[in-house]
């Protein structure tokens, strides 16, 4: 995720472009984006990590199901993997660490709230708490963005990082941040990724043309401020969905 014309994803300093040398693994998933049709400057490879969009983290299990499934017919954006049906709640769990930042913390407590009172088929709780159909560890990292990543297996990416140096920032801020990761857990692509420029400007964001698919009922083009799910974050946000965005979701889940 990112700030107006600032890149925010953590550690987006020395990327590296399927580099010889990387482990196996990572030279597949790389390999994998690659022949999905992500363009190579989208994909960037941060401590043996793979990320696309600039704060979208790829499995090697998530990479190959993107191989497996076609285009599809047009079905704001999204990832081709979603949470399954078995998935009802999801269970959010922060560390001790992420829990000591206490402007974080309530724009967790926020994020989830933006979720539950749309009342999808879906429910998000803070953990830690019983009856969890999934899981996902909201830790900390350093700087000012944040990261997460796709569904794979029909459950949601099982992690999310966010940038302590937010704990100073307003707390729609970060609860426009933190409701942005959450949603690529569930498969939400950033809905200006055919063109970033849209909500970064000049000089920051990531790449158009990640293969993002079309979900119906929403916009095919994407506005400043338009979706909560565009590549950077207005400085004048209020953290919340907008409809398009409350569409999309409606739609998948």
């Amino acid at each position: 995720m990112f700030a107006r014309s600032v890149v925010l994803a953590a550690g987006c300093i020395a990327l590296m472009f399927g580099c010889a040398g990387q482990p196996d693994e990572t030279q597949e998933i790389v390999d994998n984006l690659s022949k999905a049709g992500f363009p190579a400057d989208d994909i960037q490879v941060i401590d043996g990590a793979v990320y696309v969009g600039g704060d979208v983290q790829v499995s090697l299990e998530a990479s190959r199901e993107r191989l497996q499934r076609p285009e599809g017919s047009q079905e704001q954006y999204r990832h081709p993997n979603l949470v399954s049906t078995a998935v009802t709640k999801i269970c959010i769990n922060p560390t001790a660490t992420f829990n000591s930042y206490a402007q974080l913390s309530q724009g967790l407590n926020e994020a989830i709230i933006n979720y539950n009172v749309l009342a999808l088929r879906i429910h998000f709780v803070r953990g830690p708490a019983t009856g969890c159909t999934a899981n996902i560890a909201m830790l900390t990292t350093t700087g000012t963005g944040g990261t997460s990543g796709f569904p794979s297996g029909g459950l949601p990416y099982n992690q999310i990082r966010i940038g302590t140096g937010l704990n100073s920032y307003n707390l729609d801020y970060i609860e426009h941040l933190i409701t942005h990761e959450i949603g690529h857990t569930l498969g939400l692509a950033h809905s200006d990724a055919y063109n970033p420029a849209i909500s970064c400007g000049t000089g920051g964001g990531g790449t158009p043309g990640t293969g993002a698919i079309h979900i119906p009922g929403t916009p095919t083009t994407a506005t400043p401020g338009g979706s909560i799910m565009n590549t950077c974050i207005p400085p004048n946000t209020n953290g919340e969905f907008t409809s398009t965005d409350i569409a999309a979701l409606n739609f998948l889940y």
